[in-house]
Parts: structure tokens; C-alpha cells; sequence
């Protein structure tokens, strides 16, 4: 039991570590007011409605708004994971040592399940009690 303790939690451990030190990209696009696409890791698909490129004469020129844009979130990760014990003040470094002491101990338990009455008889039954008592349930 308690090697399989320890197994799941040191996966559990490296997911955290894992998670916290990965960066990853968020991209959206919106049409109007309306999100159309969203993607992780690549960039979002356009809903088609861009304008396209104006042509290059000067004789008709319009000026016309897009209506769609694209959004990008960037999240960064912990660059730096080397915590060291020493970084920690005497009263931290005491709770870490007596927190993983007592954790750790908390788990231990008997190799055998002992029963320390089992060998014995109960004792004779002189008087009933109740009766004695006259104490009935009704």
C-alpha cells in the first residue's frame, strides 16, 4: 500500500511540474463580437469574411473596417524550479523537516492485525442484569 502511495504520487508530482513549466499559446478569432475559432498551440481558422487586399490603382480607392480580428494569449511557464532548502529561514526549515517526519509516519501501519482478547472466554453469566435491575425496553 504504501509503495503504491508513493508511486501515484510521484506521477501526480511530475504532472505538476510538468504543467507548471510548460508554455502555450491561445489563439482566437472573433467576427463581429461573436467568437468563431478558438485554438492551442496553432493559429485560429479565419470565418472567411476578411477584406481582401485593396487593389494597388489610385483611381478607386474605398476605405472599408474589417469586421473580424484575431486575439493571441501567450501564457509563460516557470522558467526556474531550483528552490533551494538552505533559501528557507530556521523556522521554515523546521516545519518542512517535522511536517515530512510526521507525514510520512502517519502511514505506517502493523504487519499483523492483532487481537489481544482472542484466545480468552468471556465470563459466566451468574444474574441477569436487566432483571435484576428491572430495566426493560418497551
Amino acid at each position: 500500500m504504501k509503495q503504491l502511495f508513493r508511486k501515484i504520487s510521484a506521477i501526480i508530482m511530475a504532472f505538476v511540474v510538468l504543467l507548471s513549466t510548460m508554455s502555450f499559446t491561445v489563439s482566437e478569432h472573433y467576427c463581429g463580437h461573436q467568437l468563431v475559432d478558438i485554438a492551442l498551440f496553432s493559429k485560429a481558422e479565419s470565418c472567411g469574411m476578411e477584406l481582401q487586399k485593396p487593389s494597388t490603382s489610385q483611381d478607386c480607392e474605398l476605405k472599408k473596417s474589417d469586421c473580424c480580428k484575431d486575439e493571441v494569449k501567450q501564457y509563460q511557464g516557470q522558467n526556474e524550479l531550483n528552490t533551494a532548502f538552505s533559501t528557507l529561514n530556521f523556522e521554515q526549515q523546521v516545519f518542512v523537516t517535522s511536517f515530512t517526519y510526521t507525514y510520512i509516519n502517519l502511514f505506517e501501519g502493523l504487519a499483523v492485525n492483532i487481537i489481544p482478547f482472542k484466545y480468552y472466554t468471556p465470563p459466566l453469566l451468574v444474574t441477569d442484569i436487566l432483571v435484576l435491575d428491572q430495566t426493560f425496553l418497551i
